[in-house]
Order: C-alpha cells, then sequence, then structure tokens
C-alpha cells in the first residue's frame, strides 16, 4: 500500500485506528473454542466489526507462532480475510544480519503478503535494508517504546548529549523516506511523540499504548499530528476484549465506534 492510499482511506473513514490483533486463547470468549480454529474466527468476527472503523490491522507475531504450524495456519487465514485496503502491519520486531533479514522480509511481506512490518534497528543498516527493497511495503522502526526497560537503552545519551532513539531516528532516516519507513513511538511518553515528531516531520508513526495501557489520544494528536495526519493509533485489548459472550462484537464495535468518533473530530479539527 503506498503513503497516498493510506491518507485516503484515513479520510474516507475519518480515522486513524490501528487494531491489534493480539488474540490470546485464555482471554477470547469460550464458546469460540469450539470451533476448529478458534483463532481465526475470533479475529473474523473481529475485522467484522471493526473494518469500517479502522484503517489497519496489527497481528503480533508472537501471539502465533506460539501455536506452531497451526499458528500460523491462522495467522494466513486473518491476512488473506482483511479488506485489501486496509492497512496490515506484522508486528515482529525482526532485525538480523543481511540476508536473513531478507528472508524474514520474505516471509512477511510475499508469502503473507503484509503492507509493513515491525523491525528492531540496533543490528544497524544493513538488517534494516532489506525490507526497504520491496515496491508499497513499509518498514516501521523501533524508535521510542513506552515500555520500562525502554529507559535502559533509548534514553541513554552520549557525550555530546543526543539520545539514543534520536541518534537512531536521524541515522535510519537515510535509509528509507516517509514513502516507506514509519516509526514506532509509544502513547504514554507524550512529550516524547513531540521530541519524535521534531526529528522525523514527515513520516508517519505507529503509537501503541492508547486504552487499557493509560495513553490519550488527545495528546498523541496533539504532539504527533503533521500535514499528512501522520499517526496510526493502535488499540487492542481495549478493542478485541470489550466484550464476553456471544455477543462480544457488539461491544467491540462499541468500543471502536468511540475511538473513531473521537479521531474524526480531531480530523476534522485539523484538516478545516
Amino acid at each position: 500500500m503506498t503513503k497516498q492510499q493510506l491518507l485516503e482511506q484515513i479520510k474516507i473513514k475519518q480515522s486513524f485506528l490501528c487494531v491489534g490483533l493480539d488474540t490470546d486463547l485464555n482471554k477470547i470468549p469460550k464458546f469460540l473454542l469450539d470451533f476448529d480454529d478458534p483463532i481465526f474466527e475470533f479475529n473474523k468476527r473481529i475485522i467484522d466489526a471493526t473494518k469500517d472503523l479502522c484503517v489497519a490491522y496489527k497481528p503480533n507475531i508472537a501471539f502465533y507462532e506460539c501455536h506452531g504450524s497451526k499458528g500460523w495456519d491462522s495467522l494466513k487465514k486473518t491476512i488473506d480475510y482483511i479488506p485489501s485496503d486496509i492497512f496490515t502491519i506484522a508486528d515482529a520486531k525482526r532485525g538480523d544480519i543481511g540476508n536473513t533479514s531478507s528472508y524474514y522480509a520474505k516471509t512477511f511481506f510475499e508469502y503473507l503478503n503484509f503492507d509493513s512490518v515491525t523491525v528492531a534497528p540496533y543490528m544497524g543498516e544493513d538488517s534494516v535494508t532489506p525490507f526497504l527493497e520491496f515496491e508499497d511495503k513499509w518498514v516501521i522502526l523501533l524508535a521510542l517504546t513506552s515500555n520500562k526497560g525502554a529507559l535502559d537503552f533509548q534514553m541513554t545519551t552520549d557525550q555530546n548529549g543526543e539520545r539514543l532513539f534520536e541518534k537512531v531516528i536521524k541515522q535510519s532516516a537515510k535509509w528509507g523516506s516517509p514513502e516507506n519507513l514509519m516509526y514506532v513511538v509509544g502513547a504514554t511518553r507524550a512529550e516524547g511523540i513531540g521530541e519524535v515528531r521534531e526529528i522525523a516531520p514527515n513520516n508517519f508513526f505507529l503509537v501503541p499504548g492508547v486504552g487499557a495501557q493509560g495513553g490519550s489520544l488527545e495528546d498523541v494528536a496533539k504532539y504527533g499530528w503533521n500535514d499528512d495526519c501522520g499517526l496510526l493509533v493502535n488499540s487492542s485489548r481495549g478493542i478485541i476484549y470489550a466484550g464476553d459472550g456471544e455477543n462480544f462484537t457488539e461491544d467491540v464495535k462499541s468500543a471502536s465506534q468511540s475511538l473513531q468518533n473521537q479521531m474524526k473530530t480531531i480530523l476534522i479539527n485539523k484538516f478545516n
């Protein structure tokens, strides 16, 4: 998917919502466990309930590969079921030496046909650029995350006072462009979103942490907005586990609608 196609969907749906498909068999409604493929059945119902309200889906690959070949089958069926005009993100956080990264890229871009994949930058340019060689595909690079351990490395400074996350963004910007490179920026560090935006004014940000993790949508828009919106805001648990029982999708749709309504207001105010 191109940047222009993504922007068109944001404007059509008045939404920059990404739904995280972190499907946990211990948390889905119990009646779904009677199906041959409960993971796919759950995802299918989530997609049916939210596809008109979101512009992206983000399966966290760990929730699938832990089930072996059956999990990969569930993931493939899920991706094939998602409408083609919705952006798909493989939340895989891959990153290895160049030839290994090339095969990771083939897995997610060719076999599974994702539009994008999250990539860890620690091993540097040759671990990232293989993912950038695919036309109309995206790298979403880990930049400033909101987990406690982010303080261990990302916020450390060099002798010039430059923090590691700043160095990562400045250096990686040379490898790709705003047409194929996004950054992960956690919602629970609102001011940090603004700092990343100063360094990367034209890139899209994937922003997790809104909803169950306590991030504020208003703060994300305040600090992270650019002329093209520039935001994909993810909610996982706050949407997919909003309800239980056989009618759980009603609560799922309601939770999605609530976020989309807030996004619609932001988009109207920002674009007008």
